[in-house]
């Protein structure tokens, strides 16, 4: 899923022309890291639609004002997949060209929390299969990130995982059109977090894109990892 967000209870990087690519943490400390910090406590935000902690911006603080009033909320959750390589890299994929939503764009395996998903956690495994064909054995969940609220009602609640090397991807084309690796080490450096801004009912506001190579991530699958270098190289 990709859209232009930012999280709920988070606020954008206002220093971002000032930013200091931080020191590389390796991949143990990293997991370390990550597994002290998150954990499977469901959010609040995730179904209650007054639950709106301020942004840090003025623009998308109203927009989500608005939307929260306007549209019911559509729970989603998604998998954000570290494949343990010697270079960790982040499970990615194109969706579609075909879809109705959000065609073309680069997002993370995921969709919306079905009736029959037992929790956030069991969607974006059951996505990732759906879509990629990542098998469970492979994926080790490790918490989840900030809930998420998006200007098309979305509340989308990331699940962090390592993913075990040795899998094998059958791409569901009704669905995606190819997954493809990041390095994670390019997309934790802030020097390649780049803020743009897009006009929302006359109302300026803030997202984040992360160009790496032909691949354009931008909008919520920029603003997750964004988050995510928030959560684990913050102090």
């Amino acid at each position: 899923m990709t859209e232009s967000i930012l999280k709920i209870g988070g606020a954008p990087d206002v220093r971002d022309d000032t930013a200091q690519s931080p020191k590389l943490l390796g991949p143990d400390e990293f997991f370390a890291r990550a597994r002290a910090r998150l954990n499977f406590e469901i959010p609040p935000g995730l179904g209650d639609a007054s639950i709106i902690a301020p942004t840090g911006d003025f623009g998308t603080d109203q927009m989500l004002q608005i939307i929260a009033r306007e549209k019911p909320i559509r729970q989603a959750a998604v998998l954000i997949g570290i494949v343990e390589r010697d270079l960790p890299t982040v499970l990615l994929t194109t969706r579609a060209s075909h879809l109705a939503e959000h065609p073309g764009q680069v997002s993370f395996p995921g969709g919306k929390i079905d009736p029959a998903d037992a929790t956030p956690l069991d969607a974006a495994l059951r996505e990732a299969d759906e879509e990629v064909g990542l098998k469970r054995d492979f994926i080790e969940p490790i918490g989840y990130l900030d809930v998420y609220a998006t200007s098309f009602g979305f509340r989308v609640l990331p699940t962090l995982a390592k993913v075990r090397p040795g899998f094998h991807l059958t791409i569901d084309t009704n669905e995606v059109e190819d997954a493809f690796e990041v390095p994670l080490a390019f997309l934790m450096d802030p020097l390649n977090h780049k803020r743009a801004t897009k006009e929302f009912r006359g109302i300026q506001r803030y997202f984040y894109e992360m160009p790496y190579e032909q691949r354009y991530i931008w909008g919520a699958t920029a603003g997750m990892l964004r988050v995510l270098y928030e959560r684990i190289y913050a102090s």
